[in-house]
Protein backbone atom coordinates (compact mmCIF):
# COMPACT_ATOMS: atom_id res chain seq x y z
CA UNK A 1 0.00 0.00 0.00
CA UNK A 2 1.47 3.15 -0.94
CA UNK A 3 1.67 5.68 2.22
CA UNK A 4 3.77 8.41 1.21
CA UNK A 5 1.87 9.14 -2.19
CA UNK A 6 -1.92 9.63 -3.29
CA UNK A 7 -3.08 7.59 -6.58
CA UNK A 8 -5.49 9.09 -8.70
CA UNK A 9 -8.15 7.07 -7.77
CA UNK A 10 -8.12 7.76 -4.40
CA UNK A 11 -7.35 11.48 -5.04
CA UNK A 12 -10.68 11.33 -6.98
CA UNK A 13 -12.53 9.87 -3.34
CA UNK A 14 -10.85 12.60 -1.77
CA UNK A 15 -12.02 15.37 -3.93
CA UNK A 16 -15.53 13.79 -3.79
CA UNK A 17 -15.43 13.68 0.21
CA UNK A 18 -14.25 17.51 0.36
CA UNK A 19 -11.11 16.45 2.36
CA UNK A 20 -8.53 18.02 0.15
CA UNK A 21 -7.91 21.86 1.36
CA UNK A 22 -5.57 22.58 -1.23
CA UNK A 23 -3.45 21.86 -4.25
CA UNK A 24 0.17 23.10 -5.29
CA UNK A 25 2.37 22.32 -8.00
CA UNK A 26 5.97 22.32 -7.40
CA UNK A 27 9.27 21.86 -10.08
CA UNK A 28 11.41 19.08 -10.19
CA UNK A 29 13.85 18.11 -12.88
CA UNK A 30 12.02 17.28 -15.67
CA UNK A 31 9.48 18.66 -15.18
CA UNK A 32 5.76 19.21 -13.21
CA UNK A 33 4.45 17.31 -9.99
CA UNK A 34 1.41 17.43 -7.50
CA UNK A 35 1.52 17.79 -4.00
CA UNK A 36 -2.45 17.49 -2.23
CA UNK A 37 -3.27 18.94 1.44
CA UNK A 38 -4.94 16.81 3.49
CA UNK A 39 -5.53 18.15 6.81
CA UNK A 40 -2.16 19.76 8.36
CA UNK A 41 -0.09 17.63 5.82
CA UNK A 42 0.38 17.29 2.27
CA UNK A 43 1.33 14.30 0.32
CA UNK A 44 2.35 14.05 -3.61
CA UNK A 45 0.18 12.72 -6.01
CA UNK A 46 1.71 9.57 -7.14
CA UNK A 47 2.11 7.52 -9.97
CA UNK A 48 -0.22 4.45 -10.02
CA UNK A 49 1.09 1.02 -8.20
CA UNK A 50 3.96 2.83 -6.77
CA UNK A 51 5.23 5.34 -4.42
CA UNK A 52 6.73 7.90 -6.53
CA UNK A 53 5.20 11.40 -7.41
CA UNK A 54 3.40 11.78 -10.95
CA UNK A 55 5.78 14.08 -13.08
CA UNK A 56 4.42 16.17 -16.28
CA UNK A 57 6.54 17.84 -18.80
CA UNK A 58 4.28 20.38 -19.08
CA UNK A 59 2.64 23.26 -16.53
CA UNK A 60 -0.59 23.05 -19.45
CA UNK A 61 -0.92 19.05 -19.27
CA UNK A 62 -0.32 19.47 -15.54
CA UNK A 63 -3.05 21.59 -14.85
CA UNK A 64 -5.17 19.97 -17.43
CA UNK A 65 -4.92 16.97 -15.66
CA UNK A 66 -5.97 18.80 -12.19
CA UNK A 67 -9.02 20.64 -13.98
CA UNK A 68 -10.04 17.66 -15.77
CA UNK A 69 -9.39 14.06 -14.21
CA UNK A 70 -9.34 15.42 -10.23
CA UNK A 71 -11.60 18.58 -11.09
CA UNK A 72 -9.20 21.30 -8.57
CA UNK A 73 -9.36 24.16 -10.50
CA UNK A 74 -7.57 25.93 -7.86
CA UNK A 75 -3.87 26.54 -7.16
CA UNK A 76 -2.70 27.56 -3.75
CA UNK A 77 1.03 27.60 -5.18
CA UNK A 78 3.01 27.10 -8.05
CA UNK A 79 6.90 26.82 -7.11
CA UNK A 80 9.51 26.60 -10.19
CA UNK A 81 12.58 27.19 -7.73
CA UNK A 82 13.55 23.75 -8.59
CA UNK A 83 12.26 23.45 -12.15
CA UNK A 84 14.30 22.26 -15.11
CA UNK A 85 13.38 21.12 -18.52
CA UNK A 86 16.28 18.38 -18.94
CA UNK A 87 14.96 15.37 -17.04
CA UNK A 88 17.39 13.29 -15.34
CA UNK A 89 15.14 10.68 -13.98
CA UNK A 90 13.56 9.15 -17.46
CA UNK A 91 15.75 6.75 -18.99
CA UNK A 92 15.18 6.35 -22.67
CA UNK A 93 14.72 2.74 -24.24
CA UNK A 94 17.31 1.87 -27.03
CA UNK A 95 14.34 0.32 -28.30
CA UNK A 96 11.52 2.51 -28.93
CA UNK A 97 12.99 4.12 -32.65
CA UNK A 98 13.51 0.06 -33.94
CA UNK A 99 9.38 -0.15 -32.37
CA UNK A 100 8.16 2.52 -33.79
CA UNK A 101 10.37 2.14 -37.31
CA UNK A 102 8.78 -1.87 -37.09
CA UNK A 103 5.14 0.04 -35.99
CA UNK A 104 5.05 2.36 -39.30
CA UNK A 105 6.40 -0.48 -41.64
CA UNK A 106 3.68 -2.28 -40.66
CA UNK A 107 0.76 0.23 -40.67
CA UNK A 108 2.31 0.72 -43.98
CA UNK A 109 1.98 -2.73 -45.36
CA UNK A 110 -1.64 -2.86 -43.86
CA UNK A 111 -2.63 -0.13 -45.99
CA UNK A 112 -1.10 -1.56 -48.85
CA UNK A 113 -2.68 -4.70 -48.76
CA UNK A 114 -6.10 -3.50 -47.75
CA UNK A 115 -5.68 -1.52 -51.08
CA UNK A 116 -4.54 -4.31 -52.89
CA UNK A 117 -7.86 -6.76 -51.41
CA UNK A 118 -10.05 -3.41 -52.34
CA UNK A 119 -8.41 -3.26 -56.23
CA UNK A 120 -9.33 -7.15 -56.78
CA UNK A 121 -12.73 -6.49 -55.12
CA UNK A 122 -13.32 -4.08 -57.53
CA UNK A 123 -11.47 -5.71 -60.54
CA UNK A 124 -13.60 -5.56 -63.40
CA UNK A 125 -13.06 -8.79 -64.99
CA UNK A 126 -15.06 -12.07 -64.81
CA UNK A 127 -13.46 -13.96 -61.80
CA UNK A 128 -13.60 -17.73 -62.73
CA UNK A 129 -15.40 -20.69 -60.66
CA UNK A 130 -13.57 -23.07 -58.43
CA UNK A 131 -15.21 -26.12 -60.14
CA UNK A 132 -14.07 -24.60 -63.51
CA UNK A 133 -10.46 -24.29 -61.84
CA UNK A 134 -10.35 -27.67 -60.57
CA UNK A 135 -11.59 -29.64 -63.82
CA UNK A 136 -9.01 -27.42 -66.07
CA UNK A 137 -6.46 -28.57 -63.52
CA UNK A 138 -7.26 -32.27 -63.16
CA UNK A 139 -6.84 -32.60 -67.12
CA UNK A 140 -3.82 -30.76 -67.12
CA UNK A 141 -2.66 -33.34 -64.35
CA UNK A 142 -3.95 -35.97 -66.31
CA UNK A 143 -2.35 -35.15 -70.00
CA UNK A 144 1.01 -34.65 -67.59
CA UNK A 145 0.35 -38.19 -66.03
CA UNK A 146 -0.24 -39.46 -69.83
CA UNK A 147 3.18 -38.00 -71.01
CA UNK A 148 5.15 -39.20 -67.94
CA UNK A 149 3.99 -42.77 -68.28
CA UNK A 150 4.27 -42.92 -71.75
CA UNK A 151 8.30 -42.74 -71.42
Amino acid sequence: MNTDTIDTAMARRLVEACAIRGASIIGRPGGWSVMLKLGMSEKPLGVQRTDKPRTWRSLDTCMDYLKNELHIVRVDMLDASNHSAGDVTRSRRADSSERMKRAHEAAAYDQWFRAQVQESIDDPRPSIPHEQVMAEFAERRTALLKRAGGK
